[in-house]
């Protein structure tokens, strides 16, 4: 079993974890990718699944909109454990299980951490499991393998609308 943590403020977690599986896929290993909080159909991860497949696979526990990280609604809480759920359920079927945004989720107490700690600690041999997200939980990193920040070191100065393709 190998567990990866990539987090930080900078940009790249989700991507980073897409780069993964895709090799993970080149090789026939079996991805599911778990995505929190994210209900768009149109990114090109979601897209680009049918022609994946059957190596690769995208499930997506969230609404359209964005998560109110400091007031979550009961739907959006109910989301990430139905998101969790289907994650511990599926981790048999798949190679390589990606969590995306997962760490988002455990700071937000969407999740308990102490549940993600028990989900990390059964992660059985031969399995790679992938959390993204910004703010992970320290207590998080010691049943990890990898962990990786995120940090930015230059950005455009102006926003930047996210771009089809590169962002999503």
């Amino acid at each position: 079993m190998v567990i990866h943590i990539y987090t930080g403020t900078g940009k790249g977690k989700t991507t980073a974890a897409l780069g993964l599986s895709l090799r993970a896929v080149g090789h026939k290993m079996k991805v599911i990718i778990v995505q929190f909080m994210k209900g768009w159909k149109t990114t090109g991860e979601y897209v680009i699944q049918k022609k994946l497949a059957p190596y690769f696979h995208l499930y997506q526990f969230g609404r359209k909109g964005f998560v109110n990280l400091q007031h979550p609604s009961k739907k959006d809480i109910a989301l990430a454990r139905k998101a969790f759920e289907f994650a511990k359920e599926n981790l048999a079927k798949a190679d390589v299980l990606v969590l995306d945004e997962i760490d988002v989720a455990v700071r937000f107490e969407l999740l308990p951490a102490s549940e993600v700690v028990e989900f990390m600690k059964k992660v059985p041999k031969g399995k790679w499991v992938v959390f993204t997200g910004r703010y992970a939980m320290p207590e998080l990193y010691k049943y990890a393998d990898y962990v990786t920040e995120f940090k930015d070191l230059k950005r455009p100065q102006e926003k930047m609308r996210a771009r089809k393709g590169i962002e999503y």
